[in-house]
This record gives C-alpha cells, sequence and structure tokens, in this order.
C-alpha cells in the first residue's frame, strides 16, 4: 500500500507516519515547511523515509 504525505506550513502528517514511510511512498516537502519550528524534525524524518526507499520530493517553486 502506498501513502502519501504533504509537508508544509499549515499541516503535516504524523511524524511517524514520515518515518515509517517506504518503497512505494511519496513525501513532498513544499518550500513553505521551512518556516515550521519543527521543521529539522520533518527534515530528519524524510531522510528516513529516503533511507527507507520512499520517494522524497524537495519542491521549488511548484505550489500554485
Amino acid at each position: 500500500m502506498s501513502a502519501f504525505h504533504v509537508i508544509d506550513d499549515a499541516n503535516v502528517p504524523a511524524l511517524g507516519d514520515v518515518r515509517d514511510a517506504g518503497p512505494g511512498d511519496l513525501v513532498y516537502v513544499r518550500p513553505a515547511a521551512t518556516i515550521r519550528s519543527d521543521f529539522s524534525k520533518y527534515w530528519e524524518a524524510a531522510g528516513v523515509a529516503l533511507a527507507r526507499g520512499a520517494q522524497v520530493v524537495v519542491m521549488n517553486r511548484e505550489e500554485g
């Protein structure tokens, strides 16, 4: 089963859900996410997801 996670300034999935993402899962990090006070935790979780085989996409001006 694949999951789709979006990290931005207003909404985030559960930190554990991002960390547990693996093959077939997608994690999108929007530029606005960097203003979150907990962004470093989500950035680390995205790295774990990447290492586990998830596709992690750092968006750059693709919003709109």
